[in-house]
């Protein structure tokens, strides 16, 4: 029995030195956890929500007050430019169209009337001067003959009162075939006028037939065939026939918070995912970075409110869509990840290793280490130093590893890491965390790797 004791005694001793052991080994160590820097491709990437909308969109209102006689589209049909989608009653508008198409028709026929009198005064014009030339031959012919005495004066008066009388016939031909040819004119001018009242109110009938402006589709239709419709304000009940969008450019208009929009310009690749089609990916550009700041709980624009209260602000991006889809409807959700800027084969470093170092912590740790100065020493050194952006990285001393603290200038900025520019190499093993940990390491601290397997969360399931 003792024996046994004894046995138990000594093993329970050879695990209490093992624990010392151990534990005098660990004493002074912080664990911690870890990374290389290393080359990779990195991009840096903004995200923003909005809704896919058309380039090109047309509310059709109504022109004229009456009641919808006739629908020829619905909602999600395909219509093409100059197609005809709903009339409203006309018919006092094609009544005044008929009308004034006979009057046109008559003036023209009264025109054609009047043209032939023209010609007919043009044709007694030139009869009376024939007549009149053949009497003033005749009277040039009695003259020499009644001053020689040969004639009676009874006849040379007769030859001159001819001649008289073709002179006023001829002037009153002429006068005829002026007035023909104001009456003429007359009636061409009131044609004129005709025309016009014609185009007129075939205005108000088109008004009354509406046409597709462009190739679309119908997104919207909020009157049925036999509402009643007025013309009014966009957006005023029975004023918008239908909604047509253009569907051959499709956009994605987004908003992006306003510390993104500044590394936002025209033609960053984009990436478009939609709600409503899980696991589709749309690639875009951007084709507009907005410079008005729209408040986030209004959608308003700053320069149009009155409030002087500070809130988050956001900025319109549109993104158009690089090939068009038919599963896109407007106002679908949507995101849009932009790449702002790309690199590849670049120094990179886990975003999580980046930490501040105030260089005054290690003059601290040198003074507690050391001797305690004068008084009159300490008296100068007020300045304080501005905190350095760097990482921690293991060095091998002794056989013991240290983490150090060096500054590191960097880049762009990834999902998880960030470019170098300098201050580390390809290959450099550097701290990680964990994040309490790595806030609170010291320069030169001695560190031990975490080879501890992380807990993996339990997954759902029957126990």
């Amino acid at each position: 029995m003792k024996k046994i004791l004894l046995i138990i005694l000594a093993a329970v001793a050879v695990v209490v030195l093992v624990i010392v052991f151990i534990w005098r080994q660990q004493a002074g160590y912080t664990k911690v956890l870890t990374a290389k820097v290393a080359r990779q491709e990195l991009a840096t990437v903004v995200s923003g929500t909005g809704q896919i909308k058309p380039r090109t969109y047309a509310n059709l209102s109504a022109t004229a007050m009456g009641r919808v006689t006739r629908l020829y589209v619905k909602e999600g049909d395909l219509v093409k430019k100059g197609q005809i989608v709903a009339t409203i009653e006309n018919v006092q508008q094609k009544a005044s169209v008929a009308g004034q198409q006979a009057a046109i028709a008559a003036a023209k026929t009264d025109i054609a009337s009047y043209v032939a009198a023209e010609k007919t005064a043009e044709a007694n014009v030139e009869k009376a001067k024939a007549d009149l030339e053949q009497k003033r031959l005749d009277w040039e012919r009695e003259q020499p003959l009644y001053k020689a005495g040969i004639v009676a004066k009874s006849d040379y008066d007769v030859k001159k009162a001819a001649y008289d009388t073709d002179v006023a016939s001829l002037n009153q031909s002429v006068a005829a075939l002026n007035q023909a040819k104001a009456q003429t004119d007359s009636y061409r001018a009131h044609l004129q006028t005709n025309i016009a009242t014609l185009s007129a109110n075939q205005n108000l009938l088109d008004q009354t037939i509406m046409v597709a402006p462009f190739d679309a589709i119908v997104t919207n239709q909020p009157v049925r065939e036999g509402e009643s419709v007025v013309p009014g304000i966009q957006n005023t009940a029975g004023s918008t026939l239908m909604t047509l969008a253009d569907m051959s450019v499709i956009t994605a208009e987004v908003k992006v918070d306003e510390t993104d929009i500044v590394n936002i310009r025209a033609g960053q690749t984009v990436e478009v995912t939609v709600d409503a089609l899980p696991g589709k990916v749309f690639k875009g550009h951007v084709t507009l970075a907005g410079d008005q700041a729209l408040l986030r709980s209004t959608g308003m624009a700053t320069l149009q409110s009155t409030t002087g209260t500070e809130e988050a602000k956001d900025f319109k991006v549109v993104v158009t869509l690089d090939e068009p889809s038919n599963d896109l409807r407007p106002g679908l959700s949507t995101t849009a990840k932009i790449t702002t800027a790309y690199k590849q084969n670049v120094l990179t470093l886990p975003i999580q290793a980046m930490t501040m170092h105030n260089p005054d912590d290690d003059k601290t740790t040198n003074k507690d280490q050391g001797k305690v100065p004068a008084a009159s020493a300490s008296t100068h050194s007020t300045a304080k130093s501005a905190p350095l952006q760097g990482v921690y990285v293991l060095e091998n001393k002794s056989g013991k590893l240290h983490a150090k603290f060096v500054p590191v200038t960097t880049g762009i900025t990834g999902a998880t890491d960030i470019e170098v520019l300098s201050g580390l190499n390809e290959g450099q093993e550097i701290v990680t965390g964990p994040y309490k940990t790595l806030r609170g390491l010291k320069n030169n601290a001695l560190v031990k790797r975490d080879t501890t397997k992380p807990v993996t969360p339990a997954t759902g399931g029957n126990s």
